[in-house]
């Protein structure tokens, strides 16, 4: 704990922005958490490594002020949740959570445009297309 009595992160550990991770079946997916840790949003396990997750993102936060989402409620009555169609009209990216009230969710969905568009452009690590051996082979 630091001197305000509030818990502290490893050194250069981020609590919030975006992260990709690896999914149990091996394809990728992102998540943008809040300054507070908390996740606001997550896509599907869609992507095929971390590098097209980020250019994923990146295209995302290029275009929040142009996003519009689709408020639906869950069937089994355990909330609401906002989505981002993509396409072929699944998701391409959705809330982490349900909210109780529809009114909670389209608040969510605005947060989560103003931080998407906070976020600092990607530094893209991984080249767009496969490479080529050098070897010869």
């Amino acid at each position: 704990m630091d001197a305000s009595g509030r818990g502290h992160t490893a050194a250069g550990a981020r609590r919030g922005g975006f992260r990709a991770e690896r999914a149990a079946d091996g394809r990728y997916r992102w998540q943008l958490k809040a300054p507070n840790g908390r996740v606001v949003a997550i896509t599907p396990a869609a992507f095929e490594t971390a590098g097209e997750a980020e250019r994923g993102f990146d295209g995302l936060r290029a275009g929040a002020d142009e996003l519009t989402a689709r408020i639906t409620h869950f069937r089994d009555g355990i909330g609401w949740v906002w989505v981002i169609p993509g396409s072929r009209n699944l998701p391409e990216v959705r809330s982490s959570r349900a909210y109780e009230r529809y009114a909670t969710c389209q608040n969510a969905f605005r947060r989560f445009v103003v931080l998407l568009s906070k976020q600092p452009p990607r530094e893209l690590h991984e080249p767009a297309g496969p490479l080529r051996r050098t070897d010869g082979r």
